[in-house]
């Protein structure tokens, strides 16, 4: 069933009123930021509380990725079938009772299994950028101006999360701290219920559970042999066994995909031209902006008199660190649409891979010192921002309008994806011994362990730079 909304109809729902719509959801991007900013600086302290050591807090990243690598499909699909909307709220509700789960586990499994569902946010942002989308009837220009207003105001409640949380680290208790962020969180459901009318979905169609069914059980093969590497290590059978798995059920999936009528996941889309580069580049800036977060914070607070390198950082200077880090994220965003009419959209995206890619390559020679580190924090950091502005946006311009908010949601998944597999790699590659285990519990990781780490990152996001320098300029039509 198709519903056709006339110009007089939109005006009235979509149009009028955007920028207070904007707005509104601008106070989502700020819960989004307490999630992203607030625990860094306390990684450190929540692993002493939950009495486990620094490259475990790497399960934390790892299940809360796989659970938003599961969930970003469906939600993302469901909300061009329902409404944008809608699934925007119930992500945030379950989020918000997650954040308080969190804060109140009093044991290790238990903050795992609530912090992995407060990953739900993950799809918050493509939402946000599909309702924009239809709101300003496909205007790529408005779009990257709304874009970069949310990530703007994210990258602000990221500085400000960050800063709280170690100011107050060391004098409030530690469930104290942790309800912060979920107070701000359920702050976001009257935001989203009140400010963000929903628009008529502009067709209804079946939801793919089989291919709903299908992924989750692909994902999951890879997430768990991803698992038993860090585990068993690289070499080991059963690790090995269940990727070729995981392999196996990914064809399987994509064969039955490419069958359906309305497919969750729809290839063609996704394979477009000009649509997979966006995609792929989205996975390899998972590896930097969500594979290397807490490397870096353990590294600040790892002690040079002990290891022999390291800043040995308190949790309030490593916020402070994060601070002057994400205000080169938030420059990065606002910076989207002056870049994207000087060096065209596609050109705004090149120099942002690049700039990821040459911060974390600097990492490899200059290191020693707070000096260095946030030289190089502050330029990957302005790719990273502009990225995480232009890369939704860019994949709705280059979508049907029926499926917004998939490609939008999917360039979140295929980054969870990426950072998943990363923060694997990264965890045997910090971990001087296995991950799980007690006798090594007062081990630090290796120097070689973060120069692996940061070249990787860096690698990387320059092969995304390439890709995105062959896809090149679009010759007709506005565009991405």
């Amino acid at each position: 069933m198709v519903h056709n909304t006339s110009d007089a109809d939109l005006s009235k729902t979509g149009l009028k009123g955007i920028g207070a719509v904007v707005g509104f959801l601008v106070c989502v991007e700020i819960a989004s930021g307490f999630l992203q900013g607030f625990y860094t600086p306390l990684f450190t302290d929540i692993a002493r509380e939950l009495r486990i050591r620094d490259a475990d807090v790497n399960w934390f990243e790892a299940a809360q990725l796989t659970v938003s690598a599961l969930v970003v499909p469906i939600l993302a699909r469901l909300g061009d079938v329902i409404g944008h909307r809608k699934v925007l709220l119930l992500s945030t509700v379950v989020t918000a009772v997650a954040t308080w789960a969190v804060a109140f586990a009093p044991t290790f499994w238990t903050f795992l299994i609530a912090w992995a569902f407060a990953g739900f946010y993950v799809v918050w942002l493509p939402l946000e950028v599909a309702i924009i989308h239809r709101r300003t009837e496909g205007d790529p220009k408005r779009t990257r101006l709304a874009a970069a207003l949310l990530v703007f105001g994210l990258e602000a409640s990221v500085i400000a999360a960050a800063v709280f949380a170690g100011a107050f680290a060391q004098t409030w208790s530690m469930t104290a701290l942790l309800s912060i962020p979920a107070v701000v969180v359920t702050l976001a459901i009257p935001a989203i219920w009140f400010g963000v009318p929903e628009l008529p979905v502009l067709r209804r169609a079946s939801l793919d559970l089989g291919g709903f069914a299908l992924i989750t059980i692909a994902l999951s093969l890879m997430m768990s042999g991803l698992i038993l590497v860090r585990l068993h290590g690289p070499l080991s059978v059963w690790p090995l066994m269940l990727l070729v798995a995981a392999v196996a059920a990914f064809v399987v999936f994509g064969r039955y995909e490419l069958g359906h009528h309305e497919p969750l996941v729809d290839l063609r889309v996704l394979g477009a031209g000009r649509q997979w580069p966006i995609q792929l580049t989205a996975f390899l800036l998972g590896v930097s902006v969500l594979g290397a977060q807490i490397p870096l914070s353990t590294f600040a607070r790892t002690d040079p008199d002990v290891t022999g390198y390291g800043l040995g950082a308190t949790a309030a200077s490593v916020s402070t660190i994060i601070g002057l880090y994400v205000i080169t994220l938030a420059i990065g965003a606002l910076a989207l649409p002056w870049l994207a009419r000087l060096l065209s959209p596609n050109g705004a995206l090149v120099l942002g891979a690049t700039l990821v890619g040459v911060g974390y390559l600097m990492f490899l020679p200059l290191h020693d010192g707070l000096a260095q580190l946030m030289i190089n924090m502050a330029v990957a950091g302005l790719g990273s921002g502009l990225l995480a502005a232009a890369l939704p946006a860019a994949a709705a311009a280059e979508a049907p309008d029926t499926h917004t908010g998939f490609v939008t949601g999917m360039t979140n998944m295929t980054k969870t994806v990426g950072g998943a597999v990363a923060s694997s790699v990264f965890a045997i590659a910090l971990a001087t011994t296995g991950s799980i285990d007690a006798d090594a519990a007062a081990n630090h990781a290796s120097l070689g362990g973060y120069l692996t780490v940061w070249a990787i990152c860096g690698a990387t996001a320059l092969l995304a730079a390439v890709i995105l320098a062959l896809r090149g300029p679009r010759t007709q039509g506005s565009g991405s």
